[in-house]
């Protein structure tokens, strides 16, 4: 099951974070379905995220992870539209929708924006709570790999039903990360699953759960294409150095959303504002292939 089934299954009735200065908390109950190694996990990442704790791991991001992401692709790098970013309202939460390909599309999409503008940004990106959650292996690779950005985490699985109700937490806390927080930028992805074709013009169908977010909490919205990211890092690393394939970022206008947010907070307006965004996301694959296409598979 994808992410934004996931989100889809967590339900957003009776959300509205539009007038809220807090962010909401998990109740006792929702805390007690996760077991021992979960609690720990979310209460760590959770205070990681607020206050001092998030201004200083933001800080890392800027000066020491954003740094060697850039050591491992300035050779390949290739950027268009910063300034559709940069033209961002900060006081505004910014949804960046982007397709999926890689284990590290956002990784390098956070280091461009940290290393490339002087917008100041809060990261998250939600995740599944499996592994990143459910062991100390897992905190620590949320440490070092998104300084505790990999949050809000959703638990449940097929498998795991009585997760679902600690999801319409993280459910509600997402919401309000995208609908209040000066200099909130929040990944995701629209397909909902890093998509295996070759073919990196090929993309997987849009599933809803980006579009019920945009919904219920009316961000920003940008979208982004990414290409020329592998899933092997030993080889990305290598190919900076020994001519692997360009990376090439997009990122588009904001998208205009207001004609969807007249209609009712339904399954189907859901999937009609995620198929919206995965075709902006599709145009700006069209400039790569025109840009780097030929080149890339001559």
């Amino acid at each position: 099951m994808s992410d934004n089934q996931l989100l889809e299954k967590s339900g957003t009735q009776n959300l509205d974070f539009k007038d809220s200065k807090i962010s909401p908390k998990p109740t006792a109950e929702e805390l007690a379905i996760l077991d021992f190694s979960e609690r720990i996990g979310f209460r760590l990442a959770d205070r990681m995220n607020r206050g001092a704790w998030k201004h200083l791991w933001t800080f890392c991001q800027r000066h020491i992870g954003s740094l060697w992401i850039y050591l491992a692709t300035y050779n390949l790098m290739n950027v268009f539209g910063l300034e559709n970013v940069e033209r961002t309202d900060v006081n505004q939460p910014l949804l960046l929708v982007a397709n999926h390909r890689s284990f590290f599309d956002m990784y390098t999409v956070s280091s461009v924006l940290f290393r490339q503008t002087t917008r100041p940004m809060k990261l998250y990106f939600p995740v599944r709570g499996k592994f990143f959650y459910d062991s100390p292996v897992g905190w620590f690779v949320n440490f070092v790999m998104g300084w505790f950005s990999m949050f809000p985490p959703f638990f449940r699985e097929d498998r795991e039903v009585k997760k679902r109700d600690f999801d319409k937490f993280s459910l509600r806390r997402l919401v309000d990360i995208c609908s209040n927080g000066e200099a909130h930028v929040i990944g995701f992805h629209p397909e909902g699953k890093r998509n295996l074709s070759d073919d990196e013009y090929d993309f997987l169908p849009a599933q809803t759960g980006v579009g019920k977010i945009i919904m219920a909490s009316r961000p920003q919205v940008v979208p982004v294409f990414i290409a020329g990211l592998g899933n092997d890092l030993p080889k990305q690393i290598l190919g900076n150095w020994r001519g692997g394939e360009k990376i090439r970022i997009y990122f588009g206008a904001p998208i205009d959303l207001s004609e969807f947010y007249k209609k009712s907070d339904r399954l189907r307006t859901h999937k009609e504002i995620a198929d919206f965004t995965m075709e902006k996301i599709k145009e700006l694959a069209e400039q790569d292939k025109v840009k780097f296409g030929n080149e890339r598979h001559s």
